[in-house]
């Protein structure tokens, strides 16, 4: 039968605090008239049930199985008041973990924890502590799953679409409707009949009782299929069994609740029930049907027939689809209900089952297996994933086998390298992977940084394995591998280290593959490698596997290459100065400039995706400006490196290698990065290879001069075409985006006549091979109409001059600003003295109508014959020095005496500023003259000293990242007065945040009424919480509106955690601040 498409109850959207207490107001539809009873007996009815219809609010805090992580609304009703039993459906309990909360028609609230879950059916129990509601007189709704029947007037009491609670007429249609099918990779129910009914529910009403005229729930509200507005209701037979059953385990516990044991059995297969003419097509023989129908009830019109067979279970090569039941344990068997009460009550015992297939009568014996042994009740959170063994309801969608490797979400690691959500792993680092226990094993052989084989199959192509590298997590982006382990005598799932001690050995990478000439050991997470001259340098794991595979190409490659060229210096046998292009070069520039690029791929973990950046993947073309046996250096746009918190791989024209780099220096206001790299990773033959660029940051490019533009494919080929400046110095303007994020301000950047298109980055060189600018990509939004903004990609050249002078910074090491450990040796890294303005320019002509004088007009032309422009103030960054001393439309005349007409004279003027004659460093400000309002004026300007590093703190609290606001925030202009140092920048999905809304672009001024000013504040105030405390938070939105709402400390599932960066290690180290 063919699937309708259905829209499922549990997707609904979160709802507000607000919406949720206009939601538990109860409405009740205006009386039906009803042959079978009277408006107020239904009245009566009703009055009796709806006390005892809950609204639940339920997190699922990990994705799971056939579920994600996420929070919704939905209805459950009290079937046990003495014992405290809830009932609703098997996806709103979920099978994994889940955080939920009932809310009584009185708004009560009382924390519910998971009791049970069918494997199968979409049925499941919570449990909650009866004394707990005080103000409210409620009843028990009674089950009666014989009272169902074609005909019966029913009312649905639920929480429909997350609005409101609401009462629902209709009429039982059907009882023997196919299960719903929801999802082909997601949850479904099988082997039983629904009812159906016009009733037209929607999301929010999974859950609801299906009550007749005596209160009594007749079905369980599942599904809706909103084209009919049909709805599906699951029977209660199989509902009833498990009800006693969990009744008669809590009259034996003396305290609490023991761990549900419900006997579920299963032959890992599919029936569907066909109609007696369709079975007659399958061979269905004359004298068979004759006697079935002679066994059963007169209602009866058709049989039970093999739909699927999961592979490796008790029926698989036994029973085929198109198979038809005849009889099992030697009784006629033509419903669902008969074939789950025999399955049960045989768990582990041989059933003999007689079918036919095509006209032949054959007989089978099958062992009943145990249900639950298949459902997984455990899982492996690696690097943001979750990884456990296939449970039957995907093995049954995917057609695999129950038990082996199932991602159900693949998390950073995993999803870095290409693995998909509802993959299948069978091999990592050359080993089987048979289970979840032998993944742990071979996961725990490795070492950090460690790049190891990882080989899948994808449902969707299944019959194919792809094998891809899988990067270890170096840094600590996530907590050390978990196992979650489901409690149900709890609700929780407990959890406890993946390894068997914090000791892991490194197995994966050895230190006698290093270089013969040195002696090297094992330290932390690197290799400590002592050379001839004594020198001692830190290589990490990833790098000495690097090396090892530079030794085999050392054997095929037996040839003398160059000494390394460093930055600005040329030898004989490098590329520069040859004046002839050889055959695969298009052009004596493109050969000097290959051996210095690099094709970058940078991945953002997602729980520390910091300062607004929108992907976690990008691709870009860097260009080594520094390479020393020591050192390297590769300038890259900021659209490709945009934060630290980055993963960055370097893979090199020059040389077929890719090695681990990490961020050293995010310039504040120019469009680009550098990125360091270990040359020793490379290789004496990789390091000979692999050369630096040599920059001609003067003269700059003028209008009309011609240069070369050069890059790479993503193949790593050399692409180059010579093209003409148009405009060297076109200022950038680039609205702010709708979620703040890094923007270029105050920069001049050089417009070509022709281009490789906007995916293209590279560099800007001189016939000779000297690069001038660099080629970089910016990125912008861009709206039409009333469309939502999209991401618009732009490449311009960025003058070298930016990055060369602090390149010599970093270099010499006299900065005096903060030290970094790059490569295991401490460097001084620059700090850049800034104006913290926005400025634009304007044509003087326009200057001149607003009453700028002809006396400012000539001197600012005379300074700049070509632009011709003033630089106006478009506004101040929110927390600077320059913020409330300069007005927005002030003109910036000149600055100490010096009239300024472009950005670059403002910044020759701020970083003049950083030593006066004697040498000492001054105060840090700038002698202005402004045009404000019609007249001239002098004032003092501060300026700001800004490092390199970006955000270098951020903490996740229950669920929502905080930081320091970065510049694209303060760039708005507006910091509250209350305090400014905590700022949302994302929240997760299944989080606390997520189901109260606390959601990103506001920041947090106070907890539980103290003002929360920094990061430290904050974390002082929460450490005092304690696990299921209701926190009281104070927020002010970007646009200065407060608000005030509440949220549910979770610190179990989401521990308080904070994320640093070390530049004494170069390392992001992970503390857990406060845990459950």
């Amino acid at each position: 039968m063919k699937a309708d498409k259905m829209n499922r109850l549990p997707t609904m959207k979160s709802e507000s605090a607000e919406a949720l207490k206009i939601g538990l107001t109860m409405e009740l539809e205006p009386p039906v008239f009803d042959s079978a009873g009277s408006a107020e007996d239904w009245r009566k009815a009703l009055n009796k049930v709806v006390p005892a219809v809950v609204v639940l609010r339920t997190t699922a805090t990990r994705a799971f199985d056939t579920e994600v992580a996420g929070a919704s609304y939905s209805t459950g009703f009290v079937v046990d008041k003495k014992r405290g039993i809830l009932l609703t459906n098997r996806h709103v309990v979920k099978p994994g973990p889940i955080v939920a909360e009932a809310m009584f028609v009185n708004r009560e609230e009382i924390s519910v924890y998971p009791l049970y879950r069918d494997p199968v059916h979409d049925f499941g129990f919570l449990w909650f502590d009866p004394s707990l509601v005080q103000f409210l007189d409620y009843e028990e709704i009674p089950l009666a799953p014989d009272a169902a029947q074609v005909g019966l007037e029913i009312r649905v009491v639920g929480n429909d679409s997350g609005e409101k609670v609401s009462i629902l007429a209709g009429t039982l249609a059907r009882l023997d409707r196919d299960a719903p099918h929801y999802k082909k990779d997601g949850y479904n129910d099988f082997n039983t009949f629904y009812m159906q009914a016009a009733s037209g529910t929607k999301g929010g009403s999974s859950g609801s009782p299906v009550i007749d005229i005596h209160g009594r729930a007749v079905a369980l509200n599942a599904g809706s299929k909103s084209a009919s507005a049909s709805a599906f209701f699951l029977p209660l037979e199989r509902v009833v069994r498990a009800l006693h059953l969990l009744q008669a385990q809590k009259d034996k516990s003396l305290k609490g609740w023991t761990p549900a044991a419900i006997p579920r059995g299963t032959f890992q297969l599919t029936f569907s029930h066909k109609g007696f003419d369709e079975i007659r097509r399958l061979g269905l023989k004359r004298d068979t049907e004759q006697m079935v129908r002679k066994a059963s009830p007169p209602s009866e019109t058709g049989m039970l027939v093999v739909e699927s067979v999961v592979p490796g279970g008790p029926a698989h090569k036994q029973l085929e689809p198109g198979d038809v039941l005849v009889r099992a344990g030697g009784e006629v068997l033509t419903q669902f209900l008969k074939y789950e009460t025999l399955l049960d009550d045989n768990v582990g015992k041989s059933v003999i089952l007689e079918l036919e297939r095509g006209g032949t009568t054959i007989n089978v014996t099958i062992e009943v297996q145990d249900l639950h042994s298949i459902t997984p009740n455990m899982f492996l959170e690696v690097s943001g994933g979750v990884i456990h063994a296939l449970s039957y309801q995907q093995a049954r969608n995917l057609h695999f086998v129950c038990g082996i490797v199932y991602v159900a979400e693949p998390g950073y690691m995993l999803s870095r390298a290409g693995v998909p959500k509802h993959a299948i792993i069978k091999k990592m680092a050359g080993e089987e992977i048979v289970n979840l226990d032998s993944f742990i094993s071979v996961f725990f052989k490795l070492s950090k940084g460690a790049r190891v084989p990882l080989e899948f199959v994808s449902h969707a192509d299944r019959h194919r394995s792809k094998s891809v590298i899988v990067t270890i997590d170096r840094h600590e982006w996530y907590a050390p591998p978990r196992i979650y382990t489901r409690n149900d005598a709890t609700g929780l799932w407990d959890i406890r280290p993946a390894a068997p001690s914090p000791e892991v050995p490194s197995v994966a990478l050895k230190a006698n593959h290093m270089e013969a000439d040195g002696v090297a050991v094992h330290v932390g997470n690197g290799v400590v490698k002592e050379g001839d001259n004594g020198e001692t340098v830190v290589i990490y794991e990833l790098q000495v596997e690097a090396v090892t595979r530079r030794q085999k190409v050392d054997s095929e490659l037996p040839i003398d290459l160059p000494v390394p060229t460093i930055k600005g210096k040329l030898d004989a046998t490098s590329r520069h100065g040859s004046g002839i292009a050889p055959e695969t070069s298009s052009s004596i520039a493109e050969h000097v400039i290959e051996p210095t690029l690099v094709m970058m791929e940078v991945h953002i973990p997602p729980s520390a995706m910091l300062d607004g950046v929108h992907a976690q993947h990008s691709f870009g073309t860097g260009v080594i400006v520094y390479h020393s046996k020591d050192l390297g250096l590769v300038a890259v746009d900021k659209n490709t490196v945009a934060i630290s918190v980055s993963d960055v791989m370097l893979n090199f024209a020059a040389f077929p290698m890719d090695i681990p780099g990490e961020v050293v220096f995010l310039h504040p206001v120019h469009n680009y990065s550098l990125v360091a790299y270990n040359p020793r990773a490379l290789g004496e033959v990789g390091m000979a290879a692999v050369q630096a660029a040599v920059l001609l940051p003067d003269p700059p490019l003028r209008r009309g001069d011609f240069v070369y533009l050069v890059g790479l494919s993503r193949s790593l080929q050399a692409t180059s075409r010579k093209s003409t400046v148009t405009n060297p110095g076109e200022a950038l303007n680039v609205a702010a985006a709708d979620c703040p994020r890094y923007r270029a301000l105050n920069m001049e950047v050089i417009e070509l006549d022709t281009d490789f298109g906007h995916n293209f980055s590279g560099v800007l060189a001189d016939e000779a091979g000297r690069v001038q600018a660099l080629w970089g990509s910016f990125s912008k939004q861009v709206k039409y109409g009333d469309s939502s903004p999209e991401d618009h990609q732009f490449v311009r050249g960025i003058p070298i001059h930016a990055i060369s002078e602090v390149l010599d910074v970093i270099v010499s090491g006299m900065s005096g600003g903060p030290s970094l450990v790059i490569n295991g040796v401490k460097r001084s890294m620059p700090l850049m003295r800034i104006l913290e303005a926005e400025l634009y320019p304007t044509l003087l002509s326009k200057a001149r109508s607003f009453g700028l004088s002809d006396k400012w007009v000539q001197a600012l032309a005379d300074k700049d014959t070509i632009r011709r422009q003033v630089l106006r103030v478009k506004g101040c960054l929110a927390g600077s020095r320059a913020h409330g001393v300069l007005d927005q439309g002030d003109m910036l005349l000149a600055i100490s005496g010096q009239p300024v007409t472009c950005f670059r004279d403002v910044e020759i003027a701020c970083e003049a500023t950083k030593s006066d004659i004697s040498g000492t460093v001054s105060p840090g400000s700038l002698d202005v003259t402004l045009f404000r309002q019609g007249r001239e004026i002098n004032i003092q300007v501060g300026i700001d000293d800004r490092d390199g590093f970006g955000t270098t703190r951020m903490i996740n609290w229950a669920g929502c990242v905080l930081q320091e606001p970065h510049s694209a925030v303060r760039a708005l202009g507006f910091l509250p007065q209350q305090g400014h140092g905590v700022y949302v920048v994302r929240w997760c999905h299944g989080s606390p945040v997520h189901r109260y809304g606390l959601y990103a672009l506001q920041w947090i001024v106070e907890v539980n009424g103290k003002p929360t000013p920094s990061l430290q504040d904050f974390v002082d105030v929460t450490q005092e919480l304690e696990h299921g405390a209701f926190v009281r938070v104070k927020t002010v939105y970007l646009n200065g509106k407060p608000r005030v709402l509440t949220v549910k400390q979770d610190l179990h599932y989401w521990p308080t955690w904070e994320l640093r960066f070390d530049p004494t290690t170069a390392m992001w180290r992970r503390h857990v601040i406060k845990s459950h």
